[in-house]
């Protein structure tokens, strides 16, 4: 029999979970330009939000995270680290 064998290869996502038994949201800070966010505890109707800003120093560590909400244009200035904690933060619009 002549052919070729392919084989199947899955990525398997690492699952960061913490203390609390809840998986981290993933992040890295370069990819945070334009990313959405859904805020958990809503405040202000504010729920569903972009981030629209972001800033780095000469070491490529983040100074400066600025998230937009959707529904009314505020902006507000975020610890990037944040976003991780998905007690506070869910990754999309959902």
């Amino acid at each position: 029999m002549t052919g070729r064998l392919l084989v199947a290869r899955h990525h398997v996502p690492q699952v960061v979970t913490q203390h609390s038994g809840q998986t981290m949201n993933r992040i890295h800070p370069k990819s945070l330009l334009h990313s959405k966010w859904t805020k958990r505890k809503i405040q202000n109707k504010e729920k569903h939000f972009v981030v629209t800003q972001v800033e780095f120093d000469e070491d490529q560590n983040v100074t400066l995270c600025i998230v937009q909400a959707v529904i009314n244009h505020n902006e507000y200035s975020i610890d990037w680290r944040t976003l991780k904690a998905p007690e506070q933060w869910r990754c999309g619009w959902q």
